[in-house]
């Protein structure tokens, strides 16, 4: 079958010329980071000028978190590295 009312190439791009991709728009923060209009902070934790977001306590939690991880790792190799001694000693 043949489209009857077929649109023409120039027709097709006039309509797809709107289609075109825009940049994401940025808005200064109080602290002078860039970041989405309507959305919190992530370098400071405000929002319209109140702190939502207490990025600092977030940032030491993750420090203790990685820390402590740090540290069962390194108290898994001392196991293993122990078993590995006791296995060629005996």
């Amino acid at each position: 079958m043949v489209v009857r009312m077929r649109r023409n190439r120039s027709q097709t791009a006039k309509r797809r010329s709107h289609h075109a991709i825009a940049g994401a728009r940025l808005v200064k923060c109080e602290c002078g980071t860039l970041h989405l209009p309507h959305r919190v902070c992530p370098s400071c934790g405000k929002y319209k000028g109140r702190v939502v977001v207490d990025v600092v306590a977030i940032k030491e939690r993750e420090a203790r978190r990685a820390k402590r991880k740090e540290r069962e790792i390194g108290t898994i190799a001392d196991t293993e590295t122990r078993s590995d001694t006791e296995k060629t000693s005996a």
